[in-house]
């Protein structure tokens, strides 16, 4: 156990938790943005996502247009990709059981792409697909939400134990000198 406190693997692991609580923040912000964009262009009616896609004449929108759905799916799929594999790689470290982590992982990649699906379903294959969208959107969102917690309370309650095996200070300064 003094080896562990000596060679300083106590304080690595507790910088390397501080970081990635500090990335669950960062990806917080992101969470709370994706959930203000999606919002500020719809809401949870299918009207309103039948609206933004096949664009609507009382507003003056136009129909979303193959390009510019490319354009977002094709960015959406990397970077939600890497979020989501960098939430799963995380929430392995957890102490949750296998079989949830198993089910939370594929609900947010189904989730990621069901939403990016939609967009498309609702533009090219049928209104009613708007039903689609704002389900994928809500599991995405709290599914994403979910790994953030979860991974999150996994870090604080291991700190929390990393800082109580730590010796006090009088310890550590007897140990220094002996």
């Amino acid at each position: 156990m003094m080896r562990f406190f000596v060679t300083g693997e106590q304080n690595r692991q507790m910088m390397l938790n501080a970081v990635v609580l500090l990335f669950l923040g960062y990806i917080a912000l992101f969470w709370v943005s994706n959930g203000l964009m999606y919002f500020h262009k719809m809401g949870l009616t299918a009207q309103s996502v039948v609206e933004y896609y096949l664009g609507s004449p009382e507003k003056f929108t136009q129909p979303r247009s193959y390009q510019s759905l490319l354009e977002v799916t094709h960015f959406h799929l990397f970077s939600m990709g890497m979020l989501v594999v960098t939430l799963a790689h995380l929430v392995l470290f957890t102490p949750l059981p296998t079989g949830l982590k198993v089910w939370l992982t594929g609900l947010t990649f189904f989730g990621a792409v069901a939403d990016e699906a939609a967009g498309w379903l609702v533009r090219f294959a049928h209104p009613v697909f708007a039903y689609f969208k704002i389900g994928a959107f809500v599991l995405l969102e709290l599914s994403l939400a979910t790994l953030i917690v979860v991974v999150s309370l996994s870090l604080v309650a291991q700190r929390t134990r990393l800082r109580a095996k730590e010796p006090s200070r009088s310890v550590q300064a007897v140990t220094d000198v002996v």
